[in-house]
This record gives structure tokens, sequence and C-alpha cells, in this order.
């Protein structure tokens, strides 16, 4: 009898990625991950383990098929892997770039039991990247329902909403306040994180759908939500706006110039390529000394966009570097790209110099205390722990809330007070009949992820209104 083969072990490390190397990198706003190559991405495919009850799965907002996508990168099937990933997922080339796997997929992968987890936002990346250089699937036509939906917003949310739905037949229009597609992956997710050909990559797959894109047309003012359904013979309409109103701190010396919200700051510097200047005339202001005064992956970006222009930043953030809320990742290369970081400290006050411009930043020393119920520590300040700090540019990253206008032209639709953004129930239905929501219009700054689940459940639902209306 016939000795069986022992299984092979599987390999506890992941493939590493390549990236540049911190020196190089710093001085350009090139992509820093470089991805994987064919032979890295067969490799790193091997380690999973192909579970009956992928865990990974159920870690996923939006249900990628993740196993059976790997399997066809394992067999090298790769158009067929591209087309299982796009079942779930209409943005695989972002969400393998951007999207926190660590968090979420990769978390609940059984190989990171023994080892690290397999990566799949990395493959997920590999395969999307191999579909930019062979070119486009587009799946066969769905039959019309005779349904039409607007759209209200082209950023993750709703790039997903109207895929979604234009593959299950409806005529989608998509309205985009801005000049582009894509929304805060344009404006917000600095070059060397997301490259924007990339982003219109992704968007010109949707309008190919068949989503009718109309750019330049800021819903609230050209037209309301009501208008759109009464005189624009939508039946149903899906807000996912996003949040583009910046918070502050509330502190004296705010108004001085050189100071910077995160998303003015970046806007210039990603939208208006500020960083291309003088090719691109969009002038900005930059002192030698920055300050980004916050912790999550937007101050990482303006801190990271911030070096790349040439200045010395400094992070200030109120609690200690284990409460981070940015990505591991992005704290890391941040760190290897010169970041100094000041832990537990909070700003006061802002002083300028006699033309008006930041010169100096008044601070206090804060201490951790007590966790509340979702595990974050409270902060308070220390007693006669005032410090200052010197600095001619403040840049101000500490959350954004949903802009109103869609808010405050839509009577009846009812909205968190405190917050501005749209009550909706567990599949984005909102007030009024026939309107939805989802994203950070709904949840406040969230991940592109979870905006992209959203815009899925959103979808589902949407469809089954509008089929029950015959």
């Amino acid at each position: 009898m016939a000795e069986a083969k022992p299984k092979p072990k599987i390999k506890k490390e992941a493939v590493e990625m390549p990236k540049q190397e911190p020196y190089v990198r710093v001085k350009n706003f090139n992509e820093v991950a470089l991805g994987y190559d064919e032979a890295m991405a067969l490799e790193e495919a091997s380690r999973c383990l192909s579970c009956v009850k992928p865990q990974c799965v159920t870690g996923c907002p939006v249900e990628v098929p993740i196993p059976e996508f790997i399997k066809c990168i394992r067999e090298q099937k790769y158009a067929e892997g591209i087309a299982k990933l796009k079942t779930k997922n209409a943005l695989p080339a972002v969400c393998g770039r951007v999207c926190p796997q660590e968090e979420q997929c990769q978390a609940k992968c059984v190989v990171g039991k023994i080892g690290h987890p397999v990566s799949i936002g990395r493959l997920e990346r590999f395969l999307a990247d191999w579909e930019r250089d062979h070119g486009f699937q587009i799946p066969p036509k769905t039959p019309p329902t005779g349904k039409k939906v607007a759209i209200v917003g082209a950023g993750p949310a709703g790039l997903t909403a109207a895929a979604d739905l234009v593959n299950l037949g409806h005529e989608v229009v998509m309205f985009e306040a801005l000049h582009v597609g894509g929304g805060v992956l344009v404006y917000g997710i600095p070059e060397f994180r997301l490259p924007k050909a990339i982003v219109q990559n992704e968007v010109t797959y949707i309008q190919k759908l068949g989503v009718d894109l109309r750019l330049g047309n800021l819903i609230g003012r050209i037209h309301t939500i009501p208008e759109l359904m009464k005189e624009g013979g939508f039946e149903a309409v899906f807000i996912g706006s996003g949040a583009g109103l910046p918070q502050f701190m509330g502190v004296p010396g705010e108004n001085l110039g050189g100071v910077y919200s995160a998303n003015e700051f970046l806007i210039r510097v990603n939208l208006m390529k500020a960083y291309k200047f003088p090719d691109f005339d969009t002038p900005l202001r930059l002192g030698r000394k920055v300050i980004v005064v916050g912790g999550g992956n937007v101050a990482m970006d303006c801190a990271r966009s911030s070096m790349r222009l040439g200045a010395d930043v400094c992070l200030l953030y109120r609690r200690s570097r284990d409460e981070l809320p940015a990505r591991k990742e992005e704290i890391e290369n941040a760190e290897e790209e010169g970041l100094v970081c000041k832990f537990l400290g909070a700003p006061l006050a802002l002083h300028g110099d006699e033309k008006g411009w930041v010169k100096s930043m008044d601070c206090i020393a804060m201490e951790l205390g007590a966790p509340d119920d979702k595990g974050r520590r409270s902060v308070k300040p220390i007693p006669r722990s005032e410090f200052t700090m010197e600095t001619d540019t403040v840049i101000v990253a500490i959350g954004q809330t949903p802009n109103p206008i869609i808010q405050r032209t839509t009577e009846g639709l009812q909205t968190n007070p405190r917050h501005g953004t749209i009550n909706v129930d567990a599949v984005g239905k909102t007030s009024l009949e026939g309107v939805y929501a989802g994203g950070d219009v709904a949840t406040g700054a969230a991940t592109v992820i979870s905006a992209m689940g959203a815009g899925k459940r959103a979808a589902k639902a949407m469809h089954e209104y509008l089929m029950s209306k015959r």
C-alpha cells in the first residue's frame, strides 16, 4: 500500500510587497507600494487554505468571494478571477490599495492563527492591475426594467450603488458636483497611496456598464431631491454625497494665515495638483515647519504630503501612539519617511506675526483616562503643563461632517441635528419614500469599504422597492 504524501506545510510569512525606499519616495508623489508581480502573487495565493466555510468573507463589508478569486490566481485563470471579484466589488483596484484588510477580511483569516494572514488585499490589487493591463471585461447586459434611478455623488458609496443597480437592469444617472468622478478617492487620498489614473480607470469601467455620469452637478443647488423625483422622472434616489465639511479646533487664532483644514489642503494637493506647481496653476503656501493636528488616515495623508513638499512635519495627537486610529501600515510608512510625532498633546491657541501668518501654537499635555464602552481611552489636560511649538503652517485633521446643502433643501428628510448626518435604517432607507442614503453622509467620516458596503445594501433595497412598484 502506497504511503500517503504529506501535505505541504503552509508558509507562515506573507510575501512582502516591494515598495519605494523611504529616502526616495519622500521626494516624489509616485505610488509607494509597487504591487506583486506574477510570481509573488502565485506564491502568496498558495498560502490560502480554500476553507469550506471561509471566515474571511464574513469580514468583508461587500462579501467578496475571496477563496474563489484566490483559487483562480493559483490556477493562473486571471480573467476568471477578476470576473468573480467584480460580482461583488466594482472597485477592486481601489480596495486593494486603501481598504483596511488587516481589520476586516484578513483579521478573520485562519492562516493568521499560525502566522501572517493571507494578503487578500494585495492579491485583489494584483488581479485589478492585471485587468487594467489586459482590458475590461464588461458583463452581459441585463434586460431593462424601465425604472430610472438617480445617484447623488460619485464617491465609493455612489459608484458601488450605481454599478449594482445598472447591472440589475435599471437606468442609472449619477450626479457629481466636481469636474471628475471619484469623490474622496480623487480629492482626499494622495497620489502616492492611490494614483488618480487608477481611480479614473474604475470610474470609466462603471460608465461602460451603462451609468450616465453627469459632472459639475451640485444637487441641492441646480436640482433638489424632490425636483429630481417630480420633474426628472426618477423613481428612486440614492444620496452618497460624503462628508466634505471640515471640523475645526475651536481655539483662538484658528483664522490666521497658514492654517488649513485637511480638506482644503488635500484638495489643493490632490485634485488641483499643487504638488506640480507651476505646471499646474495651484499655489500652496507651505512653510518649513508644519504641524498636523490629528491621528487618523487623513492626518497621515496630510503629513506625508507635506514632507514630500519639503517640510519638516510634526504630528500632534492628544492620545498615545497605541490609540492612533490610522492604519498601522500608514503610520509605519510615515515614520520611515521622517514624521515626528508629539503624543499626548492638544492645541490651546495659535499666534501670528505682524502680517497675520501663524508663527506658534500653545499646547497642553494630556493624560489618558479610563476606556469608554468601545474601549477608547478618554483624555484630560494636565494642569500647568502648557508648552509652545514654533510653526509656520498648521493643518487641522480632526474629522469631517456632511455638507448640509441636500439636507437643507429636502423637506421631510430626517437628520441627526448634532452631526448633520442623514438618518437611515439598516438598508439605507431614509424618512422619504424612494430616497436612500449611505456612506459618510449617513455615518460621518469612515472607510472607503464601509461606504461601499452601504452602497451595496442600499442598491439591493432600492431594487426590491422599484420592482414592487409595478
